[in-house]
């Protein structure tokens, strides 16, 4: 009899995914447009320093190797790398200049390198700023409550950045550990039905509902039911930025861990004192407890 074995995360609270990947084959510059792009900023700006430094002392090293540099002191790392940078940024100065064949041969080719950088780093720089990013706030648990009569789980959601993203859809669903009638433990993904999957503009905030009907994977299930680490559930949401005039998306996660029975959110839109309404996101992640039926 197969022993079953806790499962780690497999979806971050942020929607990457945990697991780490092995045996296939990676070239270093097959994949550098999508990894630049997937890069944080702290990275980027990291590795554009140090390339920046690298190409410099290399042309400073052709520089003190073949000479003819005029103004520059003899043997000087700092001269010859200071010369690359004004060569690379066709600054030109006037008070270091090539005056020989091969000194003039290396600035040609240096001039060369410094365009074709200056248009791909402007053009990787533009498109990983361009690029449109979703603010999408996710509530830390979920709740199981009666929703309209019937038994639900709910979470919320909300637009960080306040423009409207129209056309909104989301899927939820489960990643669930199973062992077949074979014995063999397999990772199941079973999709749940939302009340309301779509939403012709998120502004504001959603509340996702999921029945839990007979066909729901939580029917007959409760907190003492469902395995620890057997069981994920997931949502993804994709719709269009009205700013960008394109398709945003977010994806989130939660554990058993993370999901509240018998518990309620707590209201977060109301009355203002001038008399119009206010949504207080102080209050996202809060739940109530249900109060006992008498």
């Amino acid at each position: 009899m197969a022993i079953e074995q806790p499962q780690a995360r497999f979806i971050n609270q942020d929607g990457r995914t945990t697991l780490h990947s092995f045996g296939l084959e990676r070239r270093l510059f097959d994949d550098l447009y999508h990894s630049w792009l997937n890069a944080p900023w702290s990275r980027v700006g990291l590795a554009m320093v140090l390339l920046y430094a690298v190409i410099n002392a290399v042309f400073a090293i052709g520089y003190l190797v073949i000479g003819g540099i005029e103004g520059a002191r003899e043997g000087s790392f700092s001269d010859a790398y200071f010369f690359s940078v004004q060569t690379l940024a066709t600054i030109g100065y006037g008070k270091l200049v090539p005056v020989t064949l091969p000194a003039h041969i290396l600035v040609t080719i240096e001039s060369f390198c410094g365009l074709i950088g200056v248009a791909m780093a402007t053009g990787l720089m533009f498109s990983k700023f361009s690029r449109p990013t979703s603010r999408v706030l996710w509530s830390q648990q979920m709740v199981v409550a009666t929703m309209d009569g019937v038994p639900s789980l709910m979470f919320r959601v909300a637009n960080a950045r306040g423009n409207q993203v129209v056309e909104a859809t989301m899927r939820l669903g489960m990643l669930r550990s199973e062992v077949t009638p074979e014995g063999q433990q397999i990772r199941r993904m079973v999709d749940m039905k939302l009340v309301r999957a779509t939403s012709p503009v998120f502004m504001l905030s959603w509340l996702a509902v999921h029945p839990i009907t007979p066909e729901s994977p939580f029917y007959g299930q409760s907190a003492e039911t469902m395995h620890p680490g057997r069981v994920e559930v997931y949502a993804s949401l994709v719709g269009l930025d009205a700013t960008f005039s394109q398709t945003i998306h977010a994806r989130h996660s939660w554990i058993i861990d993370e999901i509240k029975w018998n518990e309620r959110f707590a209201d977060i839109i109301g009355p203002l004192p001038d008399g119009t309404s206010g949504v207080d996101y102080t209050k996202f992640h809060q739940t109530v407890p249900l109060a006992p039926k008498r």
